[in-house]
C-alpha cells in the first residue's frame, strides 16, 4: 500500500524535534533506555462514546520496512543549526545508517471499539526509537480512525442500505482520498468511486456519469441512449440535470429500451432538490412502469444526520452516495490522538519509573505505567460489561475478560497476521451492535449507551496515578 504510493522506506515522515530529541537521547548516552509509550485519544470523536480503531495495517507496513536511506541521511547531515553548522553530528548521522527497528508493538486490530484514554497502540523499547515512532504512528492511526468512525455512523443511519464513498474529488489531495476510501471501507461503506484505492486494497468500485454527459447532447433521451448503448450493464441515469420528474420519465423510457435488447436498468440517481419528496415520486413512476428493482440513490452533501433526517420523511432512497462529509469529516475534522510516554528504566534489571504528565488542564494529565485494557463480558450474551485499564507491571483486573491490545511485533519482527479488511469490518459491525453507532442513532433501540459506558482503571493502577499525582503536584504523600 504505503510502497505502491511512495518511496519504500517513509523514516522521514516526521516533525524535526523527533531527530533533535533524538539526537539528545544519542548524545547523553540515553539511547537504548527502555521506554513504553502509548497511542490514544483524549476524547472519542463526533460527540459519541467511542472511536473505530484503523490504520493498523498501514502502521505495520511503515515498521516493517522503517530504516534511513542514503538520500534521508544525505539529507539530515545536510541541516544546519542557527549558527550555520550542521544540526547533528557525522557520528549521529553513521548510527542512523545502522539503526534498525527492534521494538515491541502492540495494537487494538482494526474495526475495535475503543474509548478515551486507552491505548490504541502500545510501542516498548529503545527510547530513541520509539520517540522516532511518534508523529508517523499519529499520522497513520488518526486519520483512518476518524473515518472510519465517521464511515460507521453514516453506515448505521442508512440502517441496511447500502452506502456508496463517493469523496474523492473533495479529499484533502491523493493520500486523503485513498486513505479515506479504505477508511470507508473498514468503517462499512459498501463500495468507492475511487479507482485506485479499488486496485490497491480489493474495495469494490461504482459510478455512473455526470451532469456534463448529459449536457454533452442535445437532449437529455439522447444522453440517455447514448450511455445504455455504451454500458448497458451499468446503467444508473442522473435525471436532476434539469427537470427531475421528466428526467425520471426518459430514463423510464431508455430502461423500455434496454430490457427489450436483454438488460435491466440498474436505477436512477437524484443529486439535488429535495431528496425525500423526488424520490417518493421516482419511486411512484418506476413501479408504475414495470420497474420495482430499479433502485434510488441518493447523492449530494450527505451526511449521518441528513440521511436520518431523509429517512424520517419516508425516503425511498436504496442506495446513498456521500463524498465529501466523509472523507474530510467536515463535522469533525481531526482526532486528537496523542503519543505519551508511561514508563522508562535504564535496563531490563532495574526498576521502572512510572512517568505522568500532570497538567492543570482537564482531560490533559496522562496516566503512567505500562498499559493494557481488559474488556469485561457478559460470559452468557457476550454484552460489554466495562473495559478496565490495568498496568502488566502491577496486577491484572480480577474480571475475566478479553484483552483488547494484540502482540504485533516482537524486538522488530513482525508476529502479527493482518486478517484483512474483511475480517476489519465484521468487526466494526460487531461493535455497532454491541455499543451502536450513535447516541442519537440508537436512541431508544435498546442499545449499550456508549457514552456511559465504564472504562475504568485497575485500583494497583489507579492508586500510583493518585500517588505521582501527589508527587508531581509537589504535596505529601
Amino acid at each position: 500500500m504505503l510502497q505502491q504510493l511512495y518511496q519504500p522506506a517513509l523514516a522521514l515522515l516526521t516533525d524535526l524535534y523527533q531527530l533533535t530529541m533524538a539526537y539528545g537521547y544519542w548524545k547523553s548516552g540515553r539511547q537504548d533506555e527502555e521506554a513504553v509509550f502509548h497511542l490514544f485519544f483524549r476524547r472519542a470523536p463526533f460527540g459519541q462514546g467511542y472511536a473505530i480503531a484503523c490504520g493498523l495495517a498501514y502502521v505495520v507496513e511503515y515498521l516493517r520496512d522503517f530504516r534511513f536511506t542514503e538520500d534521508d541521511l544525505a539529507y539530515l547531515a545536510g541541516l544546519l543549526g542557527n549558527n550555520g553548522q550542521p544540526l547533528f553530528d557525522a557520528g549521529f548521522v553513521d548510527y542512523l545508517a545502522e539503526l534498525s527497528f527492534t521494538c515491541d508493538i502492540d495494537a487494538v486490530e482494526e474495526g475495535e471499539a475503543v474509548f478515551a484514554q486507552e491505548p490504541m497502540i502500545r510501542v516498548r523499547g529503545p527510547l530513541l526509537q520509539c520517540q522516532l515512532l511518534e508523529t508517523p504512528l499519529l499520522n497513520l492511526v488518526n486519520f483512518q480512525t476518524l473515518i472510519a468512525t465517521k464511515a460507521a455512523r453514516v453506515v448505521a443511519a442508512a440502517e441496511g442500505e447500502a452506502v456508496l464513498e463517493f469523496g474523492l474529488r473533495r479529499a484533502q489531495g491523493i493520500d486523503g482520498a485513498v486513505t479515506a476510501a479504505r477508511a470507508a471501507y473498514v468503517g462499512g461503506c459498501a463500495a468507492t468511486s475511487n479507482l485506485l484505492a479499488g486496485r490497491l486494497f480489493g474495495i469494490p468500485v461504482k459510478g455512473t456519469h455526470a451532469h456534463s454527459w448529459v449536457m454533452s447532447f442535445d437532449s437529455e433521451p439522447e444522453a440517455f441512449e447514448a450511455y445504455a448503448d455504451a454500458l448497458p450493464n451499468n446503467c444508473v441515469f442522473l435525471v436532476d440535470t434539469y427537470d427531475t420528474k421528466t428526467g425520471v420519465l426518459h430514463a423510464i423510457e431508455s430502461a423500455r429500451k434496454l430490457r427489450e435488447r436483454g438488460h435491466e436498468v440498474v436505477g436512477i440517481r437524484l443529486d439535488s432538490g429535495d431528496l425525500a419528496e423526488l424520490s417518493i415520486l421516482a419511486r411512484q413512476l418506476l413501479d408504475e412502469a414495470g420497474f420495482p428493482d430499479a433502485a434510488i440513490v441518493g447523492s449530494g452533501d450527505l451526511d449521518e444526520h441528513e440521511i436520518r433526517k431523509l429517512k424520517a420523511r419516508g425516503a425511498k432512497i436504496a442506495v446513498w452516495g456521500v463524498g465529501t462529509q466523509l472523507v474530510t469529516a467536515q463535522d469533525c475534522p481531526a482526532l486528537g490522538g496523542v503519543y505519551k510516554i508511561a514508563a522508562l528504566r535504564a535496563s531490563p534489571d532495574v526498576a521502572w519509573r512510572y512517568c505522568m504528565k500532570v497538567s492543570d488542564t482537564p482531560g490533559k494529565s496522562t496516566i503512567p505505567g505500562v498499559h493494557q485494557v481488559r474488556r469485561v463480558v457478559d460470559p452468557e450474551t457476550g454484552r460489554p460489561l466495562k473495559d478496565i485499564l490495568y498496568c502488566e507491571t502491577l496486577k491484572a483486573p480480577a474480571e475475566e475478560g478479553r484483552d483488547l491490545l494484540v502482540p504485533v511485533f516482537r524486538g522488530g519482527r513482525l508476529v502479527y497476521e493482518f486478517p484483512g479488511l474483511e475480517a476489519a469490518r465484521n468487526a466494526v459491525r460487531r461493535s455497532q451492535h454491541q455499543f451502536g453507532a450513535s447516541d442519537e442513532a440508537d436512541e431508544g433501540k435498546g442499545k449499550r449507551d456508549s457514552a456511559t459506558y465504564e472504562v475504568g482503571l485497575e485500583p494497583s493502577l489507579a492508586a500510583l496515578k493518585e500517588r505521582l499525582t501527589a508527587e508531581y503536584s509537589g504535596q505529601d504523600v
